[in-house]
């Protein structure tokens, strides 16, 4: 199978690209093609950062290109080139098995992960992992929530080509292909073993550690509103049915939940501090209605 390994470099992620340089050069498996798409940040910034000339397709996005744009026009290219991709993302470091791992899962199903170590700023370890709650297959866990990132993550070509185009102004990109794949019935896997170091800062999309803010609530439930408002205007056609309407439950539920907690500062207050108590397996948008907590945001309207 004619690999790819994926990466996105842009502005801030410059301090971090020695580390996942060499992290790839340790792999087990060296067979693959390097795809790097650049967004504001040039070939030779990069080739100076890691003193060396790099050998790699480089696709640079126009200026102005959304997150998603670039991510398309790299992905477009690959899915008409290679058999699979495995995406990793430019500040995070891959363990010497992911590739081998990746390869060997790909032959077994059409979109797979990994577990992930997380780490802080300086790659130091902060004892926990991010995996698959237990007794969880990875198909149950959307359309809520995600464990498909652009860190962990690897697609089969034929079909991260059937989950194309992504949407211009989505933000969530990893969920957004994962979820498209998971709507047309794809077979998924995922490997328990951590094989990425994943790092944690300030500029994380999505945040899995706990205790949660109301204000990550907040932010997270407005991504995730607008997340399910691109999917639901997908045409459904090879979509399985009652997967559709799980999509559109689990939207209706968070549009339910922005009106009657995020909305109301002392009910959010309120979620907020049961679902610490609660700590529910940290996985991808798990802070945002959760179903454990539905008595506060599911049924009629308190007070009414």
């Amino acid at each position: 199978m004619t690999l790819a390994v994926y990466t996105t470099v842009y502005p801030g992620v410059e301090p971090y690209l020695k580390d996942w340089h060499e992290s790839l050069r340790r792999q087990t498996d060296q067979d693959f093609e390097l795809w790097i798409g650049l967004d504001a940040v040039g070939r030779d910034t990069i080739q100076s950062i890691l003193g060396e000339k790099l050998e790699a397709n480089w696709v640079a996005a126009p200026p102005g290109a959304t997150p998603a744009q670039v991510r398309q026009q790299v992905l477009a290219r690959i899915v008409a080139t290679c058999a699979g991709v495995i995406l990793v993302d430019s500040d995070d470091m891959l363990h010497p098995t992911r590739v081998e791992a990746a390869r060997a899962q790909l032959s077994m199903c059409e979109l797979g992960a990994c577990g992930l170590r997380l780490v802080d700023r300086a790659g130091n370890s902060l004892g926990q992992n991010f995996e698959l709650p237990a007794g969880l297959k990875p198909e149950d866990v959307f359309p809520r929530n995600n464990v498909f990132g652009f860190s962990n993550s690897a697609f089969r070509c034929d079909l991260l080509r059937k989950c194309l185009p992504i949407p211009a102004a989505e933000t969530l990109v990893d969920w957004f292909l994962a979820t498209r794949a998971w709507l047309h019935g794809a077979k998924l896997c995922f490997d328990s073993e951590p094989r990425m170091d994943y790092r944690q800062h300030s500029a994380n999309t999505a945040r899995v550690r706990f205790p949660v803010t109301p204000g990550q609530v907040a932010s997270d439930t407005a991504l995730v509103m607008r997340h399910f408002q691109f999917l639901l205007a997908e045409p459904r056609r090879d979509f399985v049915s009652e997967r559709a309407e799980a999509l559109s439950r689990a939207a209706a539920d968070t549009e339910k939940f922005q009106t009657r907690v995020v909305n109301h500062s002392e009910r959010l207050e309120t979620y907020v501090k049961a679902l610490n108590a609660l700590r529910p397996p940290a996985i991808w948008w798990s802070c945002v209605a959760h179903p454990a907590l539905s008595n506060m945001w599911g049924g009629q309207e308190p007070g009414k």
